[in-house]
C-alpha cells in the first residue's frame, strides 16, 4: 500500500525587519547583506566587504532605513502583511480547486521572520514529505531566488531521508502573470486615466552580475515586452528602468531615478510607474518609488506622477499562484 504523503506549498519572499526600529533593521540588514549571493566576493574582497558592512554600513544605515520603514509601517511590515494575505487567499482557491486533496500553504522569508529554514524543519517534523516552494520573484536572479535553493540544499544535506522539494525557478513570461499585470494596469487606468508614458521599474542588480551570466535583466525586458504587447502599447508609450541601486558600482541601466529627472525636459509631464518584479508592496515601492521618485519627477518639472500598486493579493495574482501549484505539483495534489 502506498504511504500517505503530506504536501505543502510555501510562498517565500525576501524578508523584512521585525520592527521599524534601528536595532531590528540592523539585524535584518546584517543577515541580508552578509549573504554572499547578495554581495559577491571571495578572499580579500569578501573580507573587505564584511569589514565595511560591520564597521560602517551597519553603524550608519539602520537609523536612516528605520525612519523610511516607519513612514510605511502600520501594525506590521507591509510585505509580511501582504504575504499573509496571499497565503490566506491561495488556501481558499486551492481548496476550491483540489477540495480534500488541497495542500496546506505556509509563508516564509529568506531573511528575517518567518524564516524558511526553521519552517522546513518544522514541516519535516510534522510529517510533510512533499513541498513546493514558490519564490515570489517572477524573474530569476542569483541575488534573490538562488538563496532559497541554497537554504534548501543546506537543509537537505542534514537529512537522512530527504524531502521531495520542488522550487518554481521563475514565471516572468507565464500567461497568468502577464494577464494579472495587464489587468492591474488596465483597471488602474480605467479609474485614473492614462499617462504620457508607462515606466516599468525593476529592482536592479550590479551590472557585473549580469555580465557574469545572471539572466535577470533579460527576463525583465521579456516581461516588459510581453506586458506592453498585452496592453497594446506602442514603442514610445512605455519603457523599462532599474531602481534601488546600492554602493559605488555600476548597476543595470537606465536608472529609474535619473530617468525620471530627465523625462520632463523631454516632454513627458505625466507618468505612471509599475514595478513588475515586486509581488508585494514594500519599502522599495511604497517609499522609494511612490514618494522619493515622485518628488524627483515633480521637482524636475513633471506634473502628474502615479505609482500603480503591486499585484499583492489580487485575484489575478492568486490565480497565477494556483496555476503554478497545479502545473508544478499537480501529480501530488490530484485526487488519488
Amino acid at each position: 500500500m502506498r504511504k500517505e504523503q503530506k504536501t505543502a506549498v510555501i510562498l517565500a519572499n525576501l524578508g523584512t525587519p521585525d520592527k521599524a526600529e534601528a536595532g531590528a533593521v540592523r539585524r535584518y540588514l546584517d543577515e541580508f547583506l552578509s549573504d554572499q549571493r547578495v554581495v559577491e566576493g571571495k578572499g580579500l574582497r569578501r573580507l573587505l566587504w564584511l569589514a565595511v558592512l560591520k564597521g560602517i554600513i551597519l553603524t550608519v544605515r539602520p537609523k536612516r532605513v528605520a525612519k523610511a520603514y516607519a513612514s510605511i509601517w502600520e501594525d506590521d511590515s507591509p510585505m509580511r502583511k501582504i504575504l499573509n494575505q496571499q497565503v490566506a487567499e491561495l488556501k481558499l482557491v486551492l481548496q476550491a480547486r483540489f477540495e480534500t486533496h488541497a495542500p496546506e500553504v505556509y509563508s516564509a522569508m529568506t531573511y528575517g521572520q518567518p524564516g524558511l529554514t526553521p519552517l522546513l524543519h518544522e514541516l519535516s517534523a510534522n510529517g510533510y514529505t512533499q513541498l513546493l516552494i514558490v519564490p515570489l520573484y517572477p524573474q530569476y536572479s542569483a541575488t534573490t531566488t538562488a538563496p532559497i535553493y541554497d537554504q534548501v540544499a543546506r537543509f537537505q544535506l542534514a537529512q537522512r531521508e530527504v524531502m521531495d522539494i520542488r522550487i518554481v525557478k521563475s514565471y516572468y513570461s507565464h500567461p497568468s502573470y502577464i494577464q494579472a499585470l495587464a489587468d492591474s494596469i488596465r483597471e488602474y487606468r480605467d479609474e485614473k486615466g492614462d499617462a504620457d508614458k508607462l515606466m516599468l521599474s525593476y529592482h536592479g542588480i550590479p551590472k557585473e552580475y549580469a555580465d557574469k551570466g545572471d539572466p535577470y535583466p533579460k527576463q525583465c525586458h521579456q516581461t516588459s515586452e510581453l506586458l506592453a504587447a498585452a496592453l497594446g502599447l506602442g514603442d514610445t508609450e512605455w519603457m523599462t528602468t532599474f531602481q534601488s541601486r546600492f554602493g559605488p558600482k555600476e548597476w543595470l541601466q537606465p536608472y529609474t531615478d535619473k530617468t525620471l529627472e530627465k523625462l520632463p525636459t523631454q516632454g513627458v509631464k505625466k507618468i505612471q510607474v509599475a514595478c513588475p518584479a515586486f509581488s508585494a508592496d514594500c519599502l522599495e515601492t511604497l517609499e522609494e518609488i511612490a514618494i522619493e521618485n515622485r518628488d524627483l519627477f515633480n521637482e524636475a518639472g513633471g506634473e502628474d506622477y502615479a505609482y500603480i500598486p503591486a499585484l499583492n493579493a489580487s485575484a489575478g495574482f492568486i490565480t497565477l499562484l494556483a496555476d503554478l501549484v497545479a502545473e508544478q505539483a499537480g501529480d501530488w495534489v490530484q485526487e488519488r
